[in-house]
């Protein structure tokens, strides 16, 4: 099969109604993210760019473009938390990401309960099936190829305790499909639910 290709370089701009990397790179698993500052008030926040970095010991990771409230958070407490987006989650997670001042409680105002976590002092979502309680490992701000720092920070956490729904474990094995998780696509507003019409199964070549 041969391809027409539509080519660009970022930095000369995409030439298109909407910026496509996000939509190249997805859809990508949401890091829906908890924290608190030294004071103890509460943030609740979705990031996008999220993903599992290290297997022994579990390291996850979400990148903030621009210092948010989660990144300012965790610098100073060293902890957080992940709580899985599901699809009837959907509404208030996409509440938690409102632009509002770091005073404003994201539980409270998407309708959601804190639940008190076991390791750490941010709590996790009540209402999701699936939690990881994180110690912060790594803050990294993000360099250009021209070795120039960029507006975006990578932080890094070990996984100290995890919580799943024993409903999600079939035969003691996590059922991915059964938590219904939403991911993040392109455009402006995208979402894509995983469902177990979708799966299929590859075994690793011996």
């Amino acid at each position: 099969m041969s391809h027409t290709f539509h080519s660009y370089r970022p930095a000369d701009g995409h030439r298109l109604p909407h910026d496509p990397f996000n939509a190249i790179i997805g859809p990508r698993p949401i890091g829906w993210i908890s924290s608190c500052d030294a004071e103890g008030t509460l943030n609740l926040a979705p990031y996008s760019f999220f993903n599992a970095f290290n297997y022994t010991p579990p390291i996850i990771g979400f990148s903030s473009q621009g210092r948010k409230d989660s990144l300012r958070n965790i610098e100073a407490t060293g902890e957080f938390a992940w709580n899985l987006a599901t699809f009837d989650l959907a509404e208030a997670m996409n509440e938690s990401c409102r632009a509002v001042g770091p005073e404003v409680d994201e539980f409270a105002l998407a309708g959601l309960t804190p639940l008190a976590s076991t390791q750490v002092a941010p709590p996790r979502v009540a209402q999701s099936p699936v939690s990881m309680e994180c110690r912060c490992t790594q803050i990294v701000r993000l360099r250009d190829a021209a070795d120039q720092d960029t507006n975006g920070w990578l932080v890094l956490g070990e996984v100290v305790a995890v919580h799943i729904d024993t409903r999600l474990l079939v035969d003691g094995i996590y059922d991915t499909a059964a938590a219904a998780p939403i991911l993040r696509g392109g455009g402006p507003a995208d979402y894509f639910r995983i469902g177990a019409e979708q799966r299929f199964r590859m075994f690793r070549p011996a």
